[in-house]
């Protein structure tokens, strides 16, 4: 019988059955943390510094201080990472305030941070159906406004994501004054005449990693690139239509409110881009 794997917290590995926070922990009692989720292949993570730095740049934003250091951060996941033997995964980071003595709104003047970080598989049959093509709808953004922080209030992502679920939807593309945001989950790109498309970075919407490195490989193969407002219309009547993030990478949608977009099918653009990013992960797979 295999070992129960490890989780990091507040400074030790503990099995996960052991892994326990205050029920004062203002994470638990108003959502007051963030997060990070940083893909690993063959044990090697995926873009690590732009993920701690977008880690930092959240924790800045909710008047956190970063909680470790960058080398500190990398030998925790190297450490993580030796008590899983599935080759790919994906490693979930969340830091909150920690807890105080009460219930109190009021930031606290000194605080003691939570700190948790643990594993979980990535599944490759689940990406290869996804490469398949996944359907989407569109809903109105119910969420907050300060969307480029990644925090742990989750709630409107996840009561969005549900409405796309219960329409048999994989995603649900969000719209907010007329214009075209992001997934419940996932960055948003469209390709119109040979062009790829994606909204610019703002409140609005995640800064999101993988999001950077599409736009790398696309310029990288020759594609016109921009960074603009896509409206509803625009949306609607795209060549193809992308969704992007950590854990499942770019995903074509093939149909949108029950319309196939173009053909039904994934696009010759999102093939050509996705063959760059799979030739990106291998080529991190074989470093030393």
């Amino acid at each position: 019988m295999s070992a129960e794997p490890k989780v990091f917290l507040n400074g030790e590995f503990v099995a996960l059955s052991q892994a326990t926070v205050s029920v004062l922990d203002r994470g638990f009692l108003f959502a007051d943390g963030v997060y990070e989720v940083i893909p690993v292949y063959a044990g090697k993570p995926f873009r690590l510094q732009q993920h701690l730095d977008r880690l930092n740049a959240s924790l800045k934003a909710i008047r956190m201080a970063p909680v470790m250091s960058d080398t500190q951060w990398a030998d925790v996941l190297t450490t993580l990472l030796q008590s899983h033997t599935q080759s790919d995964q994906s490693v979930y980071i969340q830091v909150t305030r920690g807890a105080g003595s009460n219930r109190d709104h009021q930031l606290p003047e000194h605080y003691q941070a939570t700190t948790f970080a643990m594993c979980q598989s990535i599944v490759a049959d689940s990406l290869n159906l996804i490469a398949k093509g996944i359907n989407a709808i569109t809903l109105d953004d119910i969420r907050w406004d300060w969307c480029h922080i990644k925090s742990i209030a989750l709630l409107g992502n996840i009561l969005l994501k549900q409405q796309a679920t219960d329409q048999q939807c994989t995603e649900a593309i969000l719209l907010r004054d007329g214009f075209a945001t992001e997934g419940s989950a996932s960055n948003l790109f469209i390709v119109k005449n040979g062009q790829l498309i994606t909204p610019p970075k703002s409140h609005y919407l995640l800064p999101g990693i993988t999001r950077d490195l599409v736009l790398e490989l696309a310029t990288q193969e020759g594609i016109p690139c921009i960074e603009r407002e896509i409206s509803e219309q625009q949306l609607l009547t795209a060549d193809e239509i992308w969704l992007t993030s950590s854990t499942k990478e770019i995903m074509p949608v093939i149909e949108l409110n029950r319309r196939p977009v173009s053909n039904g099918q994934p696009g010759a653009l999102w093939r050509q881009v996705s063959h760059s990013y799979s030739q990106f992960k291998d080529q991190l797979r074989r470093q030393k």
